[in-house]
């Protein structure tokens, strides 16, 4: 019975693992899942999306965005006026508050790759560095997901 449960959990371990593994630290933060919605293959630009959260006691403030994979690099969000009408909006630092999460998803706040040097295809890993005021440079892999539903891509930005 023991064999049994053994094998069980390492099975569903290895099933679970790729899911849980795309993670990455540096100081207090935690970053999950940064990924990138495959756009289309003549697309100049592409939106990334990811999860911070702020184990910590202290804001800190997410920086700068640095990638080799586009000429510029920034954080966005989106902003709706009255009429109903979307436009993005750099955002030059972006406070994490202690003990918090700040989620990059679509109509929020998102990095934008502008410039593609090259096309994306999905099941890529491209690398990326966030930059922080207390914590530092943070390397990451985002990954080039399939786009979920209502994620467009940010080709036209």
């Amino acid at each position: 019975m023991k064999m049994k449960l053994l094998a069980s959990a390492l099975v569903a371990a290895m099933i679970s693992g790729p899911v849980f593994a795309h993670g990455f630290k540096g100081g207090d933060l935690e970053i999950g899942h940064p990924y990138i919605p495959t756009p289309p293959a003549v697309a100049k630009t592409a939106g990334g999306y990811l999860k911070i959260t702020n184990t910590g006691t202290e804001a800190d403030k997410l920086i700068a965005v640095e990638s080799t994979i586009a000429d510029k690099t920034e954080v966005h969000t989106t902003e709706t006026d009255a009429e109903g009408v979307a436009r993005m909006i750099h955002v030059p630092e972006l406070v994490v508050p202690a003990g918090e999460a700040v989620t990059f998803e679509r109509g929020g706040y998102h990095i934008m790759f502008m410039g593609l040097k090259s096309p994306l295809n999905e099941g890529d890993l491209v690398p990326g560095t966030l930059v922080f005021e207390r914590a530092g440079r943070i390397d990451v892999e985002f990954s080039i997901d399939a786009p979920k539903d209502g994620e467009a891509d940010h080709s036209g930005h």
